[in-house]
């Protein structure tokens, strides 16, 4: 397996984390009545559940776009030195930019987040060259 792809596995494996994270602080602030239920009005949620959310959805956003730069990247033989430096570095944001969003520091999480979309983005370009 090419090293981007074992980013791409990590990065699906963190999602999953993270999603898991955000399960269980739902269970914890909302009740399993509400979690296990149809959900059918909105729960008011903590600002923690909230960033929790939020962090999560902006993984699926950006995880897609790694998805096909790494797709991209392994099905073009583009693989090299740069673009799995890039896999790391992409790997490496997402892992911090969790607990950043989490834990409300700013601009430190959109900083780590420009870090990732730039890695992905030159993957993306370096496949095309």
């Amino acid at each position: 397996m090419t090293t981007e792809l074992t980013a791409l596995t990590l990065a699906a494996i963190l999602q999953m984390c993270q999603f898991g994270a955000y399960a269980w602080t739902a269970n914890k602030e909302l009740g399993k009545s509400y979690t296990l239920g149809n959900r059918d009005e909105e729960a008011k949620q903590s600002q923690l559940l909230g960033r929790h959310k939020r962090a999560l959805n902006n993984h699926f956003e950006g995880l897609i776009l790694f998805t096909i730069a790494a797709l991209v990247v392994h099905l073009g033989y583009a693989s090299n030195a740069v673009t799995q430096t890039c896999a790391g570095i992409y790997l490496g944001a997402r892992i911090l930019y969790v607990p950043a969003y989490v834990l409300g520091l700013t601009p430190a999480r959109s900083i780590i987040w420009g870090v990732g979309f730039l890695a992905t983005l030159i993957m993306l370009i370096t496949a095309l060259l």
